[in-house]
């Protein structure tokens, strides 16, 4: 395992959540330090993407602390909260997201118009970005016109394109075939390390935990490991 340093980019402090009479999360404790990569392990229903819904601020947990460099998630207002999430949280799901109208460039560009840079920069850092992730010759592509793992290229460079301080990934390698899940766990695992970007990385696949320099397991809404 790689160490990572110390000071925390994310701190989650007995964290609870329930649906109904039903606990989904209970009592949970961790924080993420920059350009650390933590792995959400444990079985179906083991609470892995209640969790990651609510450090993304999706959901609000029913008791405890989410934190984002010591600003608290949730307590934000929806104004306040969605300025965070665009400006500094990255997001990259199992089946891409990608706006199917909008070219791989146009999609990267997104998180950009949203915090509104310039367009020169939104153009520089478009280029560089999916330059970083082999897709320069395909900017002007549809999503459409992309394989599946050119796709998660795409929503990795969307994810980083915006330098946010943490980012969440929901099964990014689901959705591939084996050598592009690969490809992309190198990527994240190169960029993240480049970016010093916090990574949160809800996965069932050994070889995704394998990147992360550490591991949370849940079972029944509770840290077993």
């Amino acid at each position: 395992m790689v160490s990572a340093p110390t000071a925390s980019v994310l701190t989650v402090t007995a964290v609870s959540k329930s649906y109904g009479a039903r606990c989904v999360l209970a009592d949970i404790t961790f924080s993420v330090a920059p350009g650390e990569r933590i792995a959400l392990t444990g079985p179906s229903g083991s609470g892995k993407t209640t969790l990651l819904n609510c450090l993304g601020g999706v959901d609000r947990p029913d008791a405890g602390a989410i934190a984002l460099h010591g600003e608290r998630i949730d307590q934000l207002p929806g104004d306040g909260l969605a300025r965070l999430r665009r400006e500094r949280i990255g997001t990259v799901f199992q089946f891409f997201h990608l706006l199917p109208t909008l070219t791989a460039a146009e999609n990267v560009e997104l998180p950009l118009q949203l915090i509104r840079l310039p367009v020169a920069e939104r153009a520089e850092r478009v280029a560089a970005a999916l330059g970083r992730v082999g897709l320069t010759a395909r900017a002007g592509a549809l999503p459409s016109q992309l394989s599946g793992g050119e796709q998660q290229r795409v929503a990795i460079a969307r994810a980083l394109v915006h330098r946010p301080a943490l980012i969440l990934a929901d099964e990014p390698t689901g959705n591939l075939d084996s050598a592009n899940g690969e490809n992309i766990l190198r990527l994240l695992r190169e960029l993240t390390d480049e970016t010093q970007t916090a990574l949160v990385l809800v996965t069932h696949s050994e070889e995704a935990a394998a990147i992360c320099h550490r591991r949370i397991h849940l079972r029944d809404g509770r840290i077993v490991d």
